[in-house]
């Protein structure tokens, strides 16, 4: 089930925050699970018990790794619980990947193929694997004990509000939420507004991006002209912007509505002056994930030689890229943005600070452009073919762009850039980091709320199925 659909809209989310609602505290994360039980098999009813029973095997393996004296089983436990969870995810992500691969290097050398039929991708199941992971692994560190319920745990690692694609939410994040949180009448009409704000970035701005990237990407590269080429790569990077970030709006909406406090995933990441910053901005909860479970593990900043440093960096970002998808452009595009890191400890940073921040933002974000090329072109000759047409400096004709395009990326780049002003920073802490508010405000939050989430239903209803990106991941 899609956020962006009429079914989730007018039956799912309503018949959910009724029953909700009326349920006493004592079963409300019951009534969470069900709900996401059914959420996850409306759109993987394959899948839903691969997940539910990895899960309550997980949460056993856990418990009893937390309470066994000895250091020997309990590294041991943790390894079946990694290799368990990490195994899974290689062969339903991974598989066909590997066998194709296997299969093209064999057929280069006279050799028969691998018989193999494709493994289908269970959705979400990057974000559910890094999160039972971040939980077994914190276990171990004894940073929290297990939860003592089943139930809870399932709850905790099927809450469909961000299961399917982030924020990756740490157990220790919610520890306390998860067996008594407060649900305040603030918090969730806050949750709502965040909610239907996430929903007009992914309906009104990222859907329209991606009908005009699609028509771009999906044509003859060979014949597209410089200024085509940086239009579809401009409303790729928006539509991604929009879509993913939208989707991360909607999950901590709904996680305010029912109480739960999700971390942000986003903080304007196109206003970056370098990628290193660029990181700390886009996909927070993944960046953070790496540093803290591949990164630091590997030596962080404390090797022995610069070399050293440099090259765990550059393995994490090709495994960020590879943990994207299976395919050899999600792998170029990890390791293109380890390089610009290394670059940025080198001297990058360095340079584009005596720049100043106007033009250091502008060249951020064209690397920034020319990574999300790499991301959505799936083979090397078609990134070389556009990133060609991107500096070919030709005088060819211009692609015709559909009709609401310019309208909308106006919106696009001044909702992606306003943030760089004091007042746009203010807005934002206003619009998104309130706490509470005053009656006028309810008032008026209300109001631009429901008129966004109108315009919305009205996009759905006239456009054809539109999947969030970060859903295949």
């Amino acid at each position: 089930m899609v956020f962006s659909t009429t079914l989730f809209l007018l039956y799912f989310l309503p018949v959910f925050l009724i029953v909700y609602s009326l349920t006493t505290k004592q079963w409300k994360n019951l009534v969470i699970l069900v709900a996401s039980i059914f959420f996850y098999s409306w759109g993987a009813p394959k899948f839903v018990f691969v997940i539910l029973g990895s899960t309550i095997l997980d949460f056993y393996i856990v418990r009893q790794l937390y309470i066994s004296p000895k250091i020997g089983l309990r590294k041991g436990l943790l390894s079946i619980s990694i290799v368990m969870n990490l195994g899974l995810l290689a062969y339903f992500k991974y598989a066909n990947f590997f066998v194709e691969n296997l299969n093209s290097a064999l057929s280069s050398i006279g050799v028969s193929e691998v018989s193999w039929t494709a493994v289908v991708l269970p959705i979400g199941i990057s974000f559910y694997t890094f999160q039972t992971l971040t939980y077994a692994i914190d276990v171990y560190r004894k940073v929290h004990p297990p939860l003592q319920k089943v139930t809870d745990y399932l709850m905790y690692i099927m809450s469909f509000p961000q299961m399917i694609a982030g924020p990756i939410v740490r157990f220790s994040a919610i520890e306390d939420q998860i067996t008594d949180r407060k649900e305040l009448v603030d918090d969730k009409l806050i949750g709502f507004y965040r909610f239907c704000i996430g929903l007009a970035k992914k309906t009104l701005i990222a859907n329209v991006m991606a009908e005009q990237a699609d028509l771009i990407f999906e044509s003859e590269l060979s014949e597209l002209s410089m200024s085509s080429a940086w239009i579809g790569m401009m409303a790729y990077t928006f539509q991604i912007y929009f879509d993913f970030s939208g989707y991360s709006d909607m999950a901590i909406g709904l996680g305010k509505m029912m109480g739960f406090k999700f971390p942000e995933n986003f903080n304007s990441p196109y206003t970056s002056k370098n990628i290193s910053e660029f990181w700390r901005r886009w996909h927070i909860t993944l960046g953070a994930f790496m540093r803290d479970y591949l990164y630091i593990p590997l030596g962080g900043n404390r090797v022995a030689s610069k070399g050293r440093l440099y090259f765990n960096l550059w393995i994490v970002f090709l495994l960020s890229g590879l943990w994207h998808g299976a395919s050899w452009n999600f792998v170029i595009w990890g390791a293109y943005h380890g390089l610009f890191l290394i670059l940025d400890r080198l001297f990058l940073i360095q340079l584009l600070n005596k720049l100043g921040s106007f033009l250091s933002i502008i060249i951020t974000f064209i690397v920034v452009m020319i990574g999300w090329v790499i991301f959505r072109l799936e083979d090397l000759s078609s990134i070389l073919i556009y990133i060609h047409k991107l500096f070919s400096f030709d005088f060819l004709p211009e692609f015709t762009t559909i009709s609401s395009f310019w309208f909308v990326f106006i919106l696009a780049v001044f909702f992606s850039f306003f943030t760089i002003f004091e007042q746009g920073k203010k807005v934002e802490r206003f619009v998104f980091f309130q706490n509470q508010l005053n009656i006028t405000n309810h008032f008026i939050f209300t109001i631009v709320a429901f008129l966004l989430l109108m315009c919305s239903l009205v996009s759905i209803t006239s456009s054809g199925f539109n999947p969030f990106i970060y859903f295949r991941f």
